[in-house]
């Protein structure tokens, strides 16, 4: 007879996510208590976590459904209410309806990406991401109160900006727009000398004002992919910008996307 397997859940990898959870809830906490700075530490740290979790699963070979379901989980609590709650508390309070409504659009774009993204596993590009992810989301949101508070900004003056961003943010996460993910970095290969003195430079530059680097690279890598559908789309269609777009979707080879995207002008 053979030995019955042992039901349970893995330890490590679960560990991480939960860490990444608690930074979430804490980010709202702090939020409710006005301490903005931690709050916005708070949803960086959970990204830390967040790339954590994933990447300790696949090297202690410990990947479950139900470790992905809870990553899930998680990822809507660090990187859907929390940076909107965050937002709100910071700028939004005195905007009304238009300020919750704003937040609320981020909120529903974090939900419906990560159910996107649950339902691509396995078929999409793993070059892209369709949209922009929830973790870069959340960090251009808890960027923009972070370098509020690190230069002495009163949120709620610069209220419509924090709707702005804050909305924008979550349309970019339904969106089709084309992100590179990194995944296809070799980080076992070999790099040049030169290459090492660029990451202690890069960690110098972020180590000197870490607020505002860390909220202009993430802003940056969020207006990367329409800059990128602009610039390599002849036409611009509904489809290469919201919707069911199967393309994108499956993230199929550039030239058959490119010849089943001129076959259906």
């Amino acid at each position: 007879m053979s030995e019955q397997k042992r039901k349970g859940i893995y330890l490590l990898p679960n560990l991480l996510t939960t860490a990444g959870l608690f930074s979430g809830f804490f980010a709202v906490v702090s939020s409710m208590n006005g301490r903005f700075e931690a709050a916005a530490v708070a949803i960086f740290v959970a990204m830390i976590f967040d790339g954590l979790d994933g990447r300790v699963a696949r090297m202690t070979n410990t990947q479950s459904d139900f470790g992905a379901e809870y990553d899930s989980m998680a990822d809507m609590v660090s990187f859907g209410m929390a940076p909107a709650l965050v937002a709100y508390n910071w700028g939004l309070t005195e905007l009304g309806k238009l300020g919750w409504l704003a937040a609320f659009v981020y909120v529903a774009g974090a939900a419906l990406r990560l159910a996107r993204f649950n339902t691509q596993v396995g078929i999409a590009d793993k070059r892209f991401f369709q949209g922009l992810a929830s973790p870069a989301a959340a960090a251009v949101v808890s960027g923009l109160v972070w370098v509020g508070v690190e230069y002495d900004a009163v949120g709620t003056d610069y209220g419509l900006l924090v709707a702005a961003v804050t909305g924008l943010a979550g349309l970019l996460m339904v969106s089709n727009f084309k992100y590179n993910s990194f995944k296809e970095v070799n980080w076992h290969g070999k790099v040049p000398f030169v290459g090492l003195l660029l990451v202690l430079l890069i960690f110098v530059v972020v180590a000197t004002e870490p607020a505002l680097v860390l909220f202009l690279v993430f802003a940056l890598y969020a207006l990367a992919g329409p800059i990128n559908t602009f610039r390599t789309v002849d036409k611009v269609t509904l489809d290469d910008v919201v919707g069911d777009h199967e393309e994108d979707a499956d993230f199929k080879g550039d030239a058959k996307r490119e010849d089943e995207h001129q076959e259906n002008k």
